[in-house]
């Protein structure tokens, strides 16, 4: 009797193991429901307001208002690193710095930072260099893109047209 009582005993607890982890990766799927459910109540936001206005056409209006809601974020895209740069400063930057700035062409790496060992490059319409007109402005966009960005060990480097260092600085 002490055999089938193991037996039985090792019979529940099997089950009941095996039921933990289905129960564990019920609640995986249930999560991915939930997500499902979540990102389907967030689209179906925009169908509620659209129900109102008429039921059939609320397909139509939530992929039109899902079409924009892109278009908004292109419109972000389109809105550079460089151009976001330029906008903050011409806010809130110095006369100094706002002619500095007016020659980036373009930013890199300003959006991925992990306070490790960011790096940002700053590229402008300089030419010459080191030893070019760029040098002193360079410093300039340093700063004002210190005053943007924040890092913990950042460091900025300012080029010009034709791919030369022409300063950095820590942000």
């Amino acid at each position: 009797m002490g055999m089938k009582t193991k037996i039985a005993l090792g019979a529940v607890v099997g089950i009941a193991v095996i039921g933990a982890m289905s129960a564990n990766s019920g609640d995986g799927d249930g999560d991915a429901k939930s997500d499902s459910r979540t990102s389907a109540s967030a689209g179906e936001k925009p169908g509620d307001g659209a129900k109102a206005d008429g039921g059939k056409t609320d397909g139509g209006k939530a992929d039109g208002a899902s079409d924009a809601e892109p278009a908004g974020d292109k419109a972000v895209e389109k809105a550079s690193q460089a151009e976001q740069f330029k906008a903050f400063v011409q806010k809130n930057g110095s006369p100094n710095e706002k002619d500095a700035v007016s020659h980036v062409t373009k930013v890199q790496g300003a959006d991925e930072q992990n306070d490790i060992l960011d790096a940002a490059d700053v590229y402008t319409d300089f030419t010459g260099g080191l030893m070019g007109e760029g040098t002193g402005p360079a410093k300039l966009i340093a700063s004002a893109f210190a005053d943007w960005k924040d890092s913990e060990n950042g460091l900025v480097t300012v080029y010009d047209a034709e791919g030369e260092i022409l300063g950095n600085g820590q942000f």
